[in-house]
């Protein structure tokens, strides 16, 4: 419920009148909820020209050199404090209402952002001399002792007022602030990359740095208050295999919040915190331009090869754009909104489709495809970031061909593996009545990569999940794999158990296979099995009579460079081999740099790679742009896998599996 002018006023008289009598500082009090913090300017106007702004005291406005205090149900915020001497805090008092309105309920977050009307109930029952005194003496003491910094972000004090309790959260600035935000104009000359030397932290990894040298705090992520992430991060309990967590995000698009979850899967919930708070900015920062203004509007006709070309990207059958007349086709000569990026193999600057890289860029007229976050990767620097983007480029490429093209692979024994941790979770995910397998599914290039499967030994509801890894040390992609499989299969059977007529409904008619999540669910009732059958059953039809080899062993999936090493000691040098191969193959390597101010100030970067012409992840089984490419009929003959191009009858028949 939003607080009105009416409402503040008490309290307001209540905290000037204790500040005054302890000599404390000039404080800014307003209420947080009685306006919408992410509208324009423009929406703004249009709400009170239509009489439906809430009035009252304005939750945003704060002098530079005065404390700002928030008033919401029982809580006052008060923070972030100004800087040294009255010099602007990092954040502001408008970034905290973002950030505020950011983690609330989906009902608030409507009556907020589509025009719903709050109102007052009744007097504000905490305007109480006694809570008032302690918000004083707060806010004077934090003036007077500030407290040592504790971060890289600023901290607000959340005051309970029904029992005095005080917790203290960051406030991580926020990109698109319109009060305190300085974004710059994107440019082809800012988007120009030079690859720089990147040592890395020790042998055998593809990091600069270990995951513990950032200043990570998950709480300035993830908190009920301002978390940037969202309210929270769950711990769950009840995975048996490794101790993941998730969180969750909302961003409107028109009258709907999207969520966006983000997680981690590592041997620990800190080390899983840290990992899904990484995962988290990356998939913010790949959502929409928050921190660049897109300045190029035009038609693929206007750039030529100067930009890339959509139709090379993949786009959906002419069927769905018939039967869902509100997404219109791309076309040449239509105009779309672009962004600049970099081709590292013709080093020079490249325009993108905006909705190829920002993949919720505001706008839905100009969505002819919705991308997901394929390519978009995090580092310590931005070749570190490249790298493991265009790996997973690489490695979904490789999935979509050996799926679609039903594509017989050479299984891995993964009792081969030199790390002991990959063969004790082999062993603990065959206590739960699944057997891990690994596949080699290089397919046009030499770089390792690792599908893994996790398949129920009696072929019961949850039948088996998916997961794949690429990466130059075929160990590490082959854990990569294994750690997607280990965290899902564990939680499969009873999930499958749960909503069986639902995913029943959807193995009988794959048109219901609609979001991200249902692509791997569906893979848990028995029946879907005969789908993978090319894979798992050496007596399936779609193997063509092809028998299975004995497995190998995972270093036989090297790939030494020509030294005989499997990897360099600096990532520059593992980087450009992989775009060699890459672009040694006719494709270009083209990178967005996404990254946000809040991933800088941590060292961090975030990038979107493209590979215009290798097979795209779609989720929804009326958007699979990769059944409809030329690469997926011509991959596996070019690969010497086929003596033939792929015809309608040897494409899979049922949508992929991928998590």
């Amino acid at each position: 419920m939003g607080l009105s002018t009416l409402d503040v006023g008490p309290a307001e008289d209540l905290l000037r009148r204790a500040l005054g009598r302890l000599g404390g500082p000039e404080v800014s009090i307003g209420a947080l909820g009685t306006h919408d913090a992410f509208a324009t300017e423009q929406d703004a106007a249009g709400r009170e020209a239509t009489g439906r702004e809430t009035t009252g005291t304005d939750a945003t406005a704060c002098p530079d050199a005065s404390v700002p205090v928030r008033l919401y149900g029982a809580h006052a915020v008060i923070g972030p404090l100004p800087g040294a001497d009255g010099a602007p805090a990092p954040a502001c008092s408008h970034c905290l209402a973002r950030r505020w309105q950011a983690v609330r309920s989906v009902a608030l977050r409507d009556a907020l952002e589509l025009g719903g009307e709050t109102r007052a109930a009744g007097e504000w029952p905490y305007a109480t001399p006694f809570a008032v005194d302690a918000v004083a003496a707060l806010v004077t003491a934090l003036r007077e002792r500030p407290p040592a910094p504790g971060g890289p972000f600023p901290e607000i004090r959340l005051v309970d007022l029904r029992t005095l309790t005080v917790r203290h959260y960051p406030l991580v600035p926020d990109p698109e602030c319109p009060r305190c935000a300085t974004p710059c104009t994107d440019t082809a000359e800012d988007a120009a990359i030079t690859l720089r030397p990147a040592p890395k932290h020790r042998p055998g990894s593809f990091r600069l740095r270990p995951i513990e040298a950032y200043d990570i705090d998950v709480a300035a992520f993830a908190n009920p208050v301002c978390g940037a992430l969202g309210p929270s991060v769950v711990h769950d309990v009840s995975s048996t295999s490794t101790s993941a967590t998730i969180g969750c995000f909302s961003m409107r698009s028109g009258e709907y919040l999207r969520e966006t979850f983000w997680g981690g899967h590592a041997d620990s919930f800190g080390h899983s915190n840290r990992i899904g708070v990484l995962e988290g900015m990356e998939r913010y920062a790949g959502m929409r331009a928050r921190s660049r203004i897109t300045s190029v509007t035009g038609t693929l006709d206007e750039f030529g090869a100067t930009a890339v070309d959509p139709r090379e990207v993949g786009l959906y059958a002419p069927d769905f754009y018939r039967a869902n007349p509100r997404v219109r086709p791309f076309a040449s000569d239509r105009e779309i909104p672009w962004v600049w990026g970099y081709s590292l193999r013709d080093e020079q600057p490249r325009l993108v489709p905006e909705v190829l890289t920002y993949y919720h860029a505001p706008g839905l007229e100009n969505r002819f495809v919705q991308e997901s976050s394929n390519g978009c990767a995090s580092g310590g620097c931005l070749e570190e970031a490249i790298y493991f983007g265009l790996m997973e480029v690489i490695e979904r490429d490789a999935f979509l061909l050996a799926w679609y093209g039903q594509q017989p692979l050479p299984e891995i024994d993964p009792a081969t593996s030199i790390r002991a941790s990959t063969r004790h979770m082999v062993d603990r995910l065959a206590m739960y009545g699944y057997r891990a397998r690994f596949f080699d599914t290089r397919i046009t290039f030499p770089v390792p990569v690792v599908t893994a499967v996790a398949e129920r030994f009696d072929g019961g509801p949850g039948r088996m999940c998916f997961g794949a890894g690429a990466g130059l040390d075929p160990e590490s992609a082959l854990d990569s794999a294994l750690c997607e499989i280990a965290t899902d299969a564990v939680n499969l059977q009873d999930r499958t158990e749960r909503d069986g007529p639902r995913l029943r409904a959807m193995a009988a008619d794959f048109d219901r296979v609609t979001a991200l999540h249902d692509h791997p669910l569906v893979y848990g009732v028995p029946e879907m099995g005969e789908h993978a059958g090319f894979l798992l059953d050496p007596d399936s039809p779609a193997r063509r009579g092809i028998a299975p080899e004995p497995p190998c062993a995972v270093h036989e999936l090297r790939w030494p460079d020509p030294s005989g090493a499997m990897a360099a000691e600096d990532l520059r040098e593992d980087l450009r081999r992989c775009v060699d191969a890459v672009t040694g193959a006719g494709f270009d390597v083209v990178v967005v740099d996404q990254t946000m101010p809040e991933q800088r100030t941590l060292g961090l970067h975030t990038v979107s790679v493209l590979v215009p012409g290798l097979l795209p992840i779609d989720f929804g089984w009326s958007r699979q742009r990769a059944r409809t490419m030329p690469r997926l009929r011509t991959a596996l003959r070019t690969a010497g896998l086929r003596d033939h191009d792929l015809g309608p009858d040897d494409i899979n028949p049922a949508p992929h599996p991928f998590p």
